[in-house]
């Protein structure tokens, strides 16, 4: 399998954060349009906000209390969302149905950390066809604020197919790492395998627990910051067990990174601003395949987009494709919309903040809450006046204001909904890698960082394409000669 290597400057681990000095980031949910369904309050119960889960007894149908979610009582209702979601993830719900006989994954134990939606759901809820057992933990810090499919009812659906799941939507930051500990500190079961998203989980048993993390047989990352850093534990030579790097396989940066977000940054912007973005000037920064995405969708609406790249590769493309390529410095005056799609921390500063126009909209679709210098902006000489849910005015002493959307949170998982198909294909990627790590024979992956085989990527791709009614081309023997391929794959190289 191909390596990737990545620059030496990479980020440090998050530290553990404390309680001490942090501002609970839980809140009530408002009741506009734009964030419930009006049927929803007949599955809402009022006091759901004023009780932490962490403070509630509650039990399942099947008499288990081995989880953690807002209201266990709106588990029927996620479930209808769920199957919403499984009709467009038909080649997730085809895998299981090829494997359910051999259950690939028996005997697994498998503890998570995701964005736990509709679309991730059925992930937990299908697979446990395949043998698995898991524990879910809400993942990626985004999801403090997390709309839970606007009816906060869908992390409480998997509990009922027997699904461990710590999570809720308002989660403070000390409830998120008390989420993780419970997902990981189980008595009589120890997980032999990690499905993360960040790379906090992984983190999180590294330093904590050693000794289990001694004993893990694979590492599921579908992240950039996770997967860097994998690398930087593979560096130091402390990544004890094999790992797939599963955000660089083709079939979800490709995909997931691009498509995704092509459709969801409008969704979000629509929904929290109502802006109009024809002639709107806009710099998004960073312009890898989430940055792509985002850049296309705002083009074709009409609007002004400048980008910002480190990357000279990037760059080159950005300018090819017609965007001015330029520092965030020369056109923070004049933007009506900044975008972070880079992965990285404090792409915009306080600096930067100071000197945005009144109205600017800040909003970030890369990674976690570290792109944007929201600490920065917890000043006494700063007012937080909060518009509507996810939608933060930050009122300066002469009466300018900025436009905060998801307090620098992921803007599409926090504001809006994001495309099932496209999810589906993610979900496929990460279960095939789970399957391809916990059945390897011994040797065949060391303590290091992996792609998915092309093979695998390809095999993904083909079982979503009867959803478009595609017919795929064969090569005939001859024109397979002369490529020097197999009739039936892989067709790429590895590099690739």
């Amino acid at each position: 399998s191909q390596q990737i290597q990545f620059a030496d400057d990479m980020q440090e681990f998050t530290k553990f954060p404390t309680k001490t000095g942090r501002r609970s980031l839980s809140r009530s949910i408002s009741q506009s349009s734009t964030d419930s369904y009006s049927s929803a309050a007949s599955y809402t119960d009022s006091s759901d906000d004023e009780v932490s889960p962490r403070e509630k007894q509650q039990t399942n149908s099947k008499g288990s209390s081995n989880f953690c979610v807002k209201n266990i009582k709106q588990a029927e209702f996620g479930r209808r969302e769920i199957e919403i979601a499984e009709q467009d993830m038909s080649a997730l719900i085809s895998l299981r149905k090829r494997a359910q006989g051999e259950k690939p994954l028996a005997g697994a134990k498998i503890v998570g950390c995701t964005h736990i939606t509709a679309q991730t759901a059925v992930s937990g809820c299908l697979f446990g066809g395949l043998g698995w057992d898991i524990n879910f933990s809400m993942g990626n810090r985004v999801l403090y604020l997390f709309e839970w499919g606007k009816t906060r009812s869908v992390e409480a659906a998997p509990v009922l197919a027997g699904v461990a799941v710590f999570a809720w939507k308002g989660e403070s930051e000390d409830d998120f790492w008390w989420c993780i500990d419970r997902c990981v500190n189980v008595d009589g079961w120890q997980a032999n395998m990690i499905l993360d998203d960040g790379g906090d989980l992984t983190h999180w048993v590294y330093k904590k627990y050693p000794s289990v993390f001694k004993k893990i047989r694979g590492i599921v990352e579908e992240s950039v910051t996770g997967v860097h850093r994998l690398y930087q534990l593979s560096k130091a030579g402390k990544l004890c067990v094999p790992a797939m790097n599963v955000n660089d396989s083709v079939t979800k940066q490709k995909f997931d990174n691009l498509y995704c977000c092509r459709e969801s940054i409008l969704d979000g912007l629509k929904r929290t601003t109502d802006v109009m973005f024809g002639g709107k000037q806009v710099v998004v920064c960073g312009y890898g395949e989430v940055g792509k995405g985002c850049c296309a969708a705002l083009k074709a609406l009409g609007a002004i987009v400048y980008v910002t790249e480190i990357d000279p590769i990037c760059a080159l493309q950005a300018c090819m494709d017609g965007f001015r390529v330029v520092k965030l410095s020369e056109v923070i005056r004049q933007v009506d919309v900044v975008i972070t799609c880079t992965g990285n921390k404090n792409v915009v500063t306080r600096e930067h903040l100071d000197r945005m126009k009144n109205s600017c909209i800040v909003c970030n679709m890369g990674h976690s809450n570290t792109e944007i210098d929201v600490t920065s902006l917890r000043m006494p000489e700063l007012t937080w006046e909060r518009v509507r849910s996810q939608v933060d005015h930050v009122i300066w002493p002469d009466g300018k204001r900025v436009v905060l959307l998801a307090e620098g949170r992921l803007l599409n998982l926090s504001c809006s909904t994001v495309p099932t198909f496209v999810l589906s294909i993610t979900a496929t990627t990460q279960a095939l890698a789970l399957i391809e790590l916990y059945n390897a024979p011994e040797g065949r992956y060391k303590q290091d960082v992996y792609l998915l085989p092309k093979k695998m990527d390809e095999y993904v791709a083909s079982l979503h394409l009867p959803s478009f009614d595609a017919h795929l081309t064969e090569l005939t023997d001859d024109q397979a000669k002369y490529l020097g391929l197999n009739k039936n794959g892989p067709f790429k190289p590895n590099y690739y």
